[in-house]
């Protein structure tokens, strides 16, 4: 039988054995491979997040920031390791999947360091077992969410490296999801659109904040749907036959030039920031539904129209991006756009019950801002949070007085 202690180099006594002398370069480095043991053998790198989840409430200009918090696990297996230093990072990651040049890597990505740590910076040796490293750090309430879209894309990725003495080094790659939840206002908003040269009017009620995953109720009423014209006798009336509505997504960003392909790009500036670029849009819809009845018509007086209608993002091919605006330039922003079609008819005043239709009909078309947002739920700004209070626990420590022994022992 083959000894494996003389082909793996093992002890002296065994050198001058004939059989040491093989010439079998395939076989003697697969068992070499075998014997020498991995990394993982040695150590294992994992972290575990002890914040809750990171959202930045508020708008960027009055945000505080999410605050993020963890304990980095250092697991070593044998019976001890020397560790040379232990560090991390944190970059924001924007990815541009329409670059300024096509196929180049630099263009398509940016990395903006927002926070290092080094935890430990000598060399020390740890024993077996798990040790474990705290970090933190405050994302400021300016930086984007995190945003996966056609065009471009925003993570947060975190970097730990761990070097190990005469061994390489041991690298953990994290990202952790950082979203925006803007507060929504009491009262609905109210708007007011007026179709001239007709003396029609339409008046909505609907929230101006809406999230995701749920139903929004916007209440419409229109007027002027009767107008009677004393010289010629006769009445005007305008009907409602369909009425639509559609939420829509715009999506824009500027693709900057690295330094390289920078000296003859066509230069693009956005509002806020100095980076030259190329200008990257997209419009999706990410919700629409048409109906053709589920109103109320009152054709007395001045006549009108008014419903509730009900709207959501209801696109399942689409998965709608928040509302953001980043430094970088790079802004989503949605809008709902309500559509009504009217067609006029006619009668006289002696006989209002014959209707003559005129063959003429208007589009009544409204644009209204929305915002779309996470839900904040039951969490606050890390600033606003209040340590716990206990039932039996005062307000402050207790008075300590000295005892009547004490007192009698100090005179004494």
């Amino acid at each position: 039988m083959m000894d494996l202690a003389v082909i793996g180099g093992g002890s002296k006594s065994h050198k001058n054995h004939q059989h040491h002398h093989l010439t079998m370069p395939g076989l003697l480095f697969g068992i070499s491979r075998a014997k020498e043991p991995g990394l993982d053998s040695y150590a294992s790198l994992d972290w575990k997040i002890e914040s809750p989840p990171a959202i930045l409430y508020g708008d960027a200009e009055n945000s505080t920031g999410a605050l993020v918090s963890g304990q980095l696990l250092l697991t070593v297996k044998k019976v001890s390791l020397v560790v040379e230093s232990l560090r991390g990072w944190l970059h924001i990651h924007v990815s541009h999947k329409r670059p300024y040049r096509h196929r180049c890597p630099d263009c398509s990505n940016q990395k903006t360091e927002l926070e290092n740590w080094t935890v430990l910076a000598n060399p020390i040796t740890l024993n077996q077992g798990l040790h474990e490293y705290p970090f933190s750090v405050l994302l400021d309430g300016h930086l984007p969410a995190t945003t996966n879209s056609s065009i471009v894309a925003v993570k947060y990725e975190f970097t730990f490296e761990v070097k190990l003495k005469h061994r390489s080094s041991l690298n953990l790659s994290k990202t952790i999801d950082v979203k925006r939840a803007l507060p929504a206002p009491e009262l609905p908003h109210h708007s007011v659109r007026v179709f001239p040269p007709t003396s029609m009017a339409v008046s909505v009620h609907y929230p101006q904040v809406i999230h995701t995953n749920e139903s929004n109720k916007l209440h419409l009423r229109v007027e002027g749907f009767v107008k009677t014209d004393a010289e010629m006798k006769s009445v005007e009336y305008w009907t409602l036959k369909r009425l639509s509505w559609k939420l829509e997504e715009h999506l824009s960003t500027i693709a900057p030039a690295c330094a390289k392909h920078s000296s003859y790009m066509q230069k693009v500036y956005s509002e806020e920031t100095t980076m030259k670029g190329v200008k990257r849009t997209e419009s999706r819809t990410i919700g629409s539904a048409e109906l053709s009845s589920g109103w109320k018509s009152d054709y007395s007086c001045n006549g009108g129209v008014e419903m509730d209608l009900e709207y959501q993002c209801n696109n399942a091919r689409a998965e709608p991006i928040c509302d953001m605006k980043a430094h970088d330039g790079t802004e989503v922003t949605h809008q709902l756009i309500v559509q009504l079609v009217v067609v006029q008819e006619y009668a006289s005043s002696s006989q209002p019950k014959q209707i003559i239709p005129t063959g003429v009909a208007r589009i009544l078309r409204m644009h209204l801002g929305i915002t779309l947002t996470e839900r904040a739920g039951l969490g606050v700004s890390w600033d606003n949070e209040a340590p716990p209070t206990y039932k039996d626990v005062p307000p402050s420590p207790p008075l300590y007085e000295p005892s009547q022994n004490l007192r009698i022992a100090a005179d004494l």
